[in-house]
């Protein structure tokens, strides 16, 4: 049985987590501009209620995953709302609990902060993902628009 570790991210996995972002742009059909992986990789490690922090998935030792997330006030609740922002595994690690490991990690450190509520957001055609998401969250029905 394959060994899967889920830590926090640290200054050491720089290359991997590079490297596993930039798939998950990829993904996405996206890139990102240097100076964001920069900036992106400076706040992860910046103290602050509202920056953002991450976790690295590790199967056999090899980073084959991760998930930023943050905090943030709502007017619904006296307690933060966590939004989980990026989630990836890389392909070949799918299918083995890597992504359901990396969304309860989210989870436990939110509800170390007090945080209850965890969300996220996905592509609708995204099918593998929403198998996942239905089976450890519930879909809420919103549809998300952005201004620009």
């Amino acid at each position: 049985m394959p060994d899967l570790v889920i830590r926090p991210l640290e200054k050491a996995d720089h290359a991997a987590w590079h490297e596993l972002w930039t798939d998950y742009l990829t993904f996405y059909e996206t890139e990102k501009p240097e100076e964001v992986f920069a900036s992106t990789w400076e706040r992860l490690f910046t103290p602050g209620e509202y920056e953002p922090r991450g976790f690295i998935a590790l199967l056999d030792g090899k980073p084959v995953g991760l998930v930023h997330y943050m905090d943030h006030r709502t007017t619904w609740t006296v307690a933060n709302n966590c939004y989980l922002q990026d989630l990836f595994t890389a392909p070949e690690a799918r299918g083995s609990g890597v992504g359901a490991a990396l969304i309860s990690a989210v989870g436990r450190a939110a509800a170390e902060r007090g945080i209850t509520n965890v969300y996220w957001m996905t592509q609708n055609n995204n099918a593998t993902a929403r198998r996942l998401y239905d089976r450890v969250a519930r879909h809420h029905g919103f549809i998300r628009y952005n201004l620009a």
